[in-house]
């Protein structure tokens, strides 16, 4: 997870200008107040640029926000300045992250989760989240399937606009349960001339059942699942999809 997101961190919001936050927001918002935080410490991982944890900040929430791509933070941290919001964001891997303290709720969206593609891995990710949440703490995020990946089997997607082209190319390796991505940006650098960019990402499709049981292994316990944006349990055909788990083993003081 190192090296995702360096080059595509710069083009990033302009390629995924496509994704309504305020709908996901709204959306998670309500997920968030319909369990019982409506306020208070909240952690997102895999927060990228920034938009999310501006968005819940924007709410009234006390944000964190957690990524691997010092990139990406430097685009969050913009935001931020122009916002004034009082974020924390923290360079860290969700693998082996660290906090201060607990925090009322842990949140992580855009398929974010999907980038830890081991198993064990993913488990530990969960024991974190497990350890750092507050008693009976809420943990919201959500998961590509493998029905997106399937429907987007050996497609390319090609843009251009003024500011860069990219052309991303997806290949599903079934049997993996692996999907990549190849990237390739070109980017304007004067004089007419462009300069080309790639980045290689990948993704893991989990089931429902394998999700259930990395919660179960990290001490977790699982609270229900929905269709994205839906309060409909998830289907064969749901390409994505919310989780919602509690922490479970700390006493309340």
């Amino acid at each position: 997870m190192s090296n995702t997101y360096t080059c595509f961190s710069a083009f990033y919001d302009l390629f995924m200008d496509n994704i309504d936050y305020v709908q996901w927001g709204e959306y998670l918002t309500s997920l968030l107040k319909e369990y019982g935080i409506s306020s208070g410490l909240v952690l997102e991982l895999g927060c990228g640029t920034g938009n999310m944890t501006e968005f819940l900040a924007a709410k009234g929430y006390d944000m964190i926000g957690l990524d691997s791509s010092c990139d990406m933070l430097d685009a969050a941290i913009e935001k931020k300045c122009l916002s004034g919001h009082d974020i924390l964001y923290l360079n860290q891997d969700m693998r082996e992250f660290e906090l201060y303290g607990t925090v009322s709720a842990v949140v992580s969206i855009c398929d974010s989760l999907n980038y830890i593609t081991e198993y064990k891995e993913l488990v530990n990710v969960f024991k974190l989240v497990n350890n750092y949440l507050d008693p009976k703490g809420l943990f919201i995020f959500d998961m590509n399937m493998e029905a997106k990946f399937k429907t987007i089997h050996d497609d390319i997607i090609a843009e251009n606009r003024e500011e860069a082209s990219f052309i991303w190319e997806n290949t599903y390796y079934e049997a993996e349960h692996i999907n990549e991505y190849e990237l390739t940006i070109f980017a304007p650098c004067g004089d007419g001339k462009y300069e080309k960019l790639t980045e290689t990402h990948y993704e893991r499709a989990y089931s429902l059942e394998e999700i259930k049981s990395a919660l179960a292994e990290a001490g977790m316990t699982f609270v229900v699942s929905y269709h994205a944006f839906t309060r409909r349990p998830p289907e064969k055909n749901s390409e994505r999809i919310y989780i919602i788990a509690r922490e479970n083993g700390k006493q309340s003081t």
